[in-house]
């Protein structure tokens, strides 16, 4: 018997979001300008917007890059992440509402068809 897939659940968020919202939040708790991150991690201050916005998908060289230049640990900016995701269960994270990139509500193009396959 097919599987009904639960389309209406709050999706998870993509790792380079939770990777930017936690970087964004540390660099903010920090006191810490974009302009001062960006240059000690070697990177542009465009391109550490665009992390901390979830818009970029940094490799792990950068993710190390950024972290060093705040002055953190690798794997408490994992921790952090973890435990943000964890709380995004139930779609709040620091009072907001979580908001993804990803489309929300019925799917479509592969997705959908999967579903209607296993359905029939």
């Amino acid at each position: 018997m097919a599987e009904i897939l639960d389309f209406k659940r709050t999706p998870e968020p993509l790792w380079r979001e939770a990777l930017g919202r936690k970087l964004r939040e540390t660099r903010e708790d920090l006191g810490e300008r974009l302009v001062d991150v960006a240059d000690r991690a070697g990177i542009s201050v465009q391109y550490l917007s665009e992390i901390e916005r979830g818009r970029k998908e940094p490799s792990s060289e950068m993710i190390a890059a950024v972290a060093g230049a705040l002055g953190i640990d690798l794997a408490d900016l994992l921790i952090g992440i973890a435990g943000q995701v964890r709380n995004l269960r139930g779609g709040v994270v620091g009072g907001t509402q979580f908001r993804t990139s990803r489309p929300v509500g019925r799917p479509s193009g592969p997705v959908a068809m999967v579903g209607a396959l296993m359905a029939a």
